[in-house]
This record gives structure tokens, C-alpha cells and sequence, in this order.
């Protein structure tokens, strides 16, 4: 029996897709008996034609590959797209280098352990990427006999 009339119709009227259109198998002359709009409404209304829920995705295997990420794994080399400069750009490397030190700075200055002078000799020299860390700096400081007490 050609339902595809039938099909077409419930589909518009359901809004979805030919293939979610369900016809009830037990009840197909029924159907086949529906050739206008108002029968096919009355038809779901009733349950002989349903629309079929739509077919999702499942994400368990995204989850479940997302934790081993989250636990390091899955980053080596072969999955690695990009430079290291695209996973981790430059100027977010050296904001994350030069905060610290900045800080650094500004509480010894604070502190009374360096004076102004020697603060902004500091700082243009941070500035011009000659010290990797806060202990680093400090280290150049106590060398150089410019701590006034060393922690």
C-alpha cells in the first residue's frame, strides 16, 4: 500500500522530516483512508501517525576522551596541531613572566628593600626580558649588592 501521500502530508504538518514520520503498521488502511490535512491531524491526534524523536548524538565518548585530556593525556606530540606559539601564544608567555616580576618589584620598592632609583632600573631591564622570575631577579639584585636585606 503506497502510503507516501499520507507520509508527505504528516510530515508538513508535524514540521519534521519524511523519514520521523511514524505510521502505526496495525492500522495502515486506516491511513491510507486519510487523504486530506484535517484527517492527518486527526490521525496524530488519535496516535496512528507520530513524528519519531530525532536521532541525537551521543557524547560519551567526547566526555570521555575530554577527562583523559583534563588528566594530561592525549597531548603528545602526534596530537598536536599548531606551534607551540599557536597553543600557547607568545604574549600570553610573557604576560605570565613579566606579572610576577613587576609584582616583585613593586613590593621591594614598597618595602623599603630597594630605592625608586634602583626600582626603575630594574623595571626597564624586566622590561627588556632580562630576568625569567621572580627569584631570578632577585638573585641579580643580591649580586649586584642592590638588596638592602636579602630574604
Amino acid at each position: 500500500m503506497d502510503l507516501s501521500n499520507q507520509r508527505r502530508m504528516a510530515a508538513e504538518v508535524l514540521k519534521c522530516g519524511e523519514n520521523r514520520v511514524w505510521i502505526d503498521p496495525d492500522k495502515i488502511e486506516e491511513a491510507a483512508d486519510c487523504i486530506t490535512r484535517a484527517d492527518i491531524r486527526t490521525a496524530i491526534a488519535s496516535g496512528l501517525i507520530k513524528a519519531k524523536p530525532k536521532q541525537g548524538i551521543s557524547k560519551a565518548r567526547a566526555k570521555h576522551i575530554q577527562e583523559q585530556k583534563s588528566k594530561g593525556k592525549r597531548k603528545g606530540p602526534g596530537s598536536r596541531k599548531g606551534t607551540i606559539n599557536a597553543r600557547l601564544p607568545n604574549k600570553r608567555r610573557w604576560i605570565s613572566t613579566i606579572r610576577p616580576i613587576r609584582d616583585e618589584l613593586k613590593t621591594l620598592r614598597d618595602e623599603g628593600k630597594i630605592t625608586p632609583s634602583v626600582y626603575r632600573m630594574y623595571y626597564r631591564k624586566a622590561k627588556g626580558g632580562v630576568y625569567k622570575s621572580r627569584r631570578n631577579i632577585r638573585q641579580h639584585m643580591a649580586a649586584a649588592g642592590h638588596l638592602k636585606e636579602e630574604i
